[in-house]
């Protein structure tokens, strides 16, 4: 019972540094795959099956590897000199998603609060850094209540729909889009979300270390993130091509339902943005600290500030034009790992036992 309650616990860590700003916001799930119309199911499940098998691969190299963070990984991959480069491009990268991360909250200050756009992204700033503070054990807390709570709630919008007459829409909607674009976006997805993952997956595997659970967790999660994909997508689909002018579509989704619902899901919507944004500032603090030694506290700070000149482009145009692109970037370091074979051997008959840390990551020397 207590690896199963790991597992879940590894799962609902995966979902939860999946869904972000832009899948949560509904944004992320418009533009690689409601917009393809009758093609976007075929797509989902194409990505569901990548987000498990190489969800899996990534946790179980790292185990493997006892990797420390996701250079590691990267130098296993592609080399000392090659991997060391692709790590400096994944920060970047990591530094840009959390740019979208910290915009998306703007948004939905501004959108659905009626607040100033710059208002939240100070208040998601400083709501960050505090909780930075009691490290990855409190924002595993967070995921273990805001993960079910959204996966509950979305496939909740998502009978709603179904008891609508336009609700048929998601499987006949056409699309003007060429199939090469549509069949490229499930790839582009994948490769993007799971590259950016590491930065949880790679120490969360390495701490782990048990073959069984990682695989039992990356199988529970690549479902779970399939089941949201694919429950949002009738949802919005249903709603097109007047949903599209959202930059939180779920939300107009919700506004739908009533006032109560509404604000239950906008706050859901913040609650999965900031996790992410939370969890990514972790793993990139965690990974300049060992590089540069500086304290943590003037890192995570110069990270926030960053993201904050980067989110004044915006949400909607920061993920259209981000995400495809990182995508791109990601398809190389996507098709070198599904080569490598992880470590497929069982686990040892005397398991080890699960970390005194719940969220079994390492803790970042916050002074």
């Amino acid at each position: 019972m207590k690896q199963w309650a790991l597992s879940i616990q590894v799962a609902l860590v995966f979902i939860g540094t999946v869904v972000g700003a832009g899948f949560a916001s509904g944004r992320e799930v418009m533009q690689f795959f409601t917009r393809f119309g009758v093609w976007a199911p075929y797509l989902i499940i194409v990505s569901t099956l990548f987000f498990v098998w190489i969800g899996a691969k990534v946790m179980l190299l790292a185990a493997e590897l006892k990797a420390k963070s996701y250079e590691d990984l990267n130098k296993y991959l592609f080399g000392e000199l090659t991997g060391r480069w692709v790590s400096h491009i994944m920060l970047i990268v990591l530094l840009g998603v959390n740019a979208v991360m910290l915009a998306g909250a703007g948004s939905l200050f501004s959108e659905h609060l009626n607040l100033n756009y710059q208002t939240g992204l100070i208040v998601t700033m400083f709501a960050c850094f505090m909780l930075l503070r009691k490290g990855m054990n409190a924002i595993l807390m967070i995921n273990t209540f805001v993960v079910p709570l959204m996966i509950g709630f979305t496939v909740f919008l998502m009978f709603e729909t179904l008891r609508q007459p336009f609700s048929g829409h998601w499987i006949t909607r056409p699309s003007e889009l060429s199939p090469w674009v549509a069949w490229l976006s499930p790839f582009l997805y994948a490769a993007f979300n799971l590259s950016m993952s590491q930065a949880v997956l790679v120490p969360l595997g390495s701490s782990i270390g048990n073959a069984r659970i990682l695989r039992r967790g990356a199988w529970i999660g690549g479902i779970g993130i399939g089941v949201l994909l694919l429950a949002g997508h009738l949802a919005m689909s249903a709603r097109m091509p007047n949903i599209a002018e959202f930059d939180i579509p779920m939300g107009g989704i919700a506004l739908e339902m009533g006032a109560w619902l509404h604000w239950i899901y906008v706050l859901l919507i913040f609650m999965e943005i900031f996790t992410t944004l939370v969890a990514d500032i972790y793993g990139l603090t965690l990974q300049l600290h060992e590089r540069t030694k500086y304290s943590p506290w003037i890192i995570t700070i110069a990270l926030l500030l960053l993201c904050f000149l980067a989110g004044q482009f915006g949400f909607g145009p920061l993920l259209s034009t981000l995400y495809p692109t990182f995508g791109l970037l990601s398809l190389g370091w996507l098709f070198l790992i599904s080569r490598n074979h992880a470590e497929s051997s069982p686990p040892p008959s005397n398991p080890p036992n699960p970390p005194a840390s719940p969220s079994g990551l390492p803790e970042v020397p916050f002074r």
